[in-house]
């Protein structure tokens, strides 16, 4: 097999981070069961996200959030499997937590941490405190990057991890309408990697999980209660041949410019925007 199995998890997310974390465990084991290599968790999924699980932060007991944590990378490392989990993660008081996407490697270390960068409204003036860089990782020679939810409205941050090699972004959210997978097929398309949505329970009549190839279309999908879907990435694929051996090369070669200013011209035709 050329390619490699990721797992995308649907769980329900409660305010008990011992609830979620004994989710999280089954589903890992459910993944790695399934030869899965990655699984990847939606936003929030630990601690409970804002306005949905949580009123106030006061109300999470953090070190009952970091031991269950620290269960999850230890069966990472049992199971040799990468996990991507969302949580909220604590900084020093007074100041409001990151919203987080832990990257946990099949050595059950937590090798990097993504922090949500653009946040809404509500979230930066209430709930969190931003983060200012993208995350890449690499798993079997194929590279990951991470996007948090609201994230999806703005585009240059999915052309960046294009830029940076990214061959399937890993999506976590909380999503609060439909339209959000409509965005999240167009940026698969247009930027020729997969877009892995983990999405919880709660919105599964919305919007429900899955993998979106480069082409825009669905690898897999979840429906109703389904809390797990593996399915293999791989760039070998013949029906996949265009978007990433073709589409994608050429549009960053296009989008350099030099192919097309190479090739301008002077003639008073092209320059007088009024002639006929």
């Amino acid at each position: 097999m050329t390619g490699m199995r990721i797992a995308i998890a649907q769980p329900r997310i409660s305010a008990d981070a011992r609830v979620n974390g004994k989710t999280v465990r089954s589903l890992m084991r459910k993944a790695a069961a399934g030869r899965a290599r990655v699984v990847q968790f939606p936003e929030g999924t630990l601690t409970g996200y804002p306005k949905e699980q949580i009123a106030d932060w006061a109300d999470v007991d953090w070190d009952v959030v970091r031991s269950e944590l620290e269960r999850i990378m230890a069966l990472a490392k049992e199971l040799r499997l990468w996990v991507v989990l969302g949580s909220a993660h604590p900084l020093t008081p007074p100041h409001r937590p990151h919203n987080s996407l832990y990257v946990i490697s099949d050595a059950g270390e937590l090798v990097d941490r993504y922090d949500k960068r653009f946040l809404s409204n509500t979230e930066v003036n209430h709930f969190y405190t931003p983060g200012f860089e993208p995350v890449v990782f690499d798993v079997d020679g194929y590279r990951f990057g991470c996007a948090i939810c609201v994230e999806i409205n703005f585009p240059h941050l999915f052309s960046q991890y294009e830029r940076l090699g990214v061959e399937c972004l890993l999506l976590s959210a909380y999503p609060v309408d439909a339209v959000f997978e409509v965005k999240a097929r167009a940026y698969a398309a247009i930027n020729c990697y997969w877009v892995a949505m983990s999405l919880p329970a709660q919105t599964v009549d919305l919007v429900p999980s899955g993998l979106i190839a480069p082409d825009g279309t669905y690898a897999s999908q979840l429906a109703g209660k389904s809390e797990l879907a593996i399915t293999t990435i791989d760039r070998e694929e013949p029906a996949l041949e265009v978007p990433l051996t073709r589409a994608r090369p050429w549009r960053a070669t296009a989008l350099k410019g030099t192919i097309y200013r190479n090739r301008a011209v002077t003639d008073p035709r092209s320059t007088n925007r009024t002639t006929t």
